[in-house]
């Protein structure tokens, strides 16, 4: 099944083509690595499938949806998004939290213990204040949410970039082993780079 489809899209910014009758197909439960140097267009590929950005030609469909203000709301309640500056309010977790999980009426308390422990985080998190967390403990946070809403597509811009080695280990396992998610993930991290995973070098 596919969940998102790129048709011949074409996106300029001034005199630079990011995008030049592009066309690309995510199934569903694919793992895909997407690497490349600055530029080529890879924040830019997660914001046209979050309805961020427009193009200027092509279609964008995801999950059988097109691309348009009609459709965006529902496109984007099967897609968690984690950017790379883990860009969450400076409040304290919990307030954050909480807010997130009853917005979205998702029960989540027969797998908060678990998930803490793959990440090696305590229940003290959520007393502390987003601007008190180090890197590492606000991508762990990030990721915690992100494993517990279990949305069906997670697009992760550099998931482990703050993470220690073993920590890096442990999320990139848990991450390919997911039978049910449709996994985008933008790195340069070595640890991506297994043999279940799709490797995209230019965009």
């Amino acid at each position: 099944m596919l969940v998102a489809e790129f048709d011949n899209i074409c996106l300029a910014r001034g005199n630079k083509n990011i995008f030049s009758n592009f066309s690309f197909a995510v199934n569903e439960n694919d793992k895909i690595l997407i690497q490349g140097k600055s530029g080529i267009g890879k924040t830019t590929f997660f914001r046209i499938l979050l309805g961020f950005q427009n193009v200027d030609s092509g279609r964008v469909r995801v999950n059988g949806l097109e691309m348009n203000r009609e459709n965006i709301r529902k496109i984007r309640s099967g897609i968690f998004y984690l950017s790379q500056d883990i860009d969450l309010r400076k409040e304290k977790f919990k307030d954050i939290f909480e807010e997130i999980f009853s917005f979205n009426n998702v029960k989540y308390s027969d797998r908060l213990e678990q998930t803490l422990s793959l990440l090696d985080l305590s229940g003290k998190i959520f007393d502390q204040n987003i601007k008190d967390l180090s890197g590492g403990e606000r991508q762990r946070a990030g990721l915690l949410i992100c494993f517990l809403l279990n949305r069906p597509v997670w697009l992760l811009d550099e998931p482990t970039s703050a993470l220690d080695d073993d920590m890096k280990h442990r999320v990139a396992d848990y991450i390919l082993s997911r039978e049910d998610n449709t996994v985008i993930i933008i790195s340069h991290d070595e640890i991506w780079k297994k043999n279940n995973i799709i490797k995209i070098k230019r965009l």
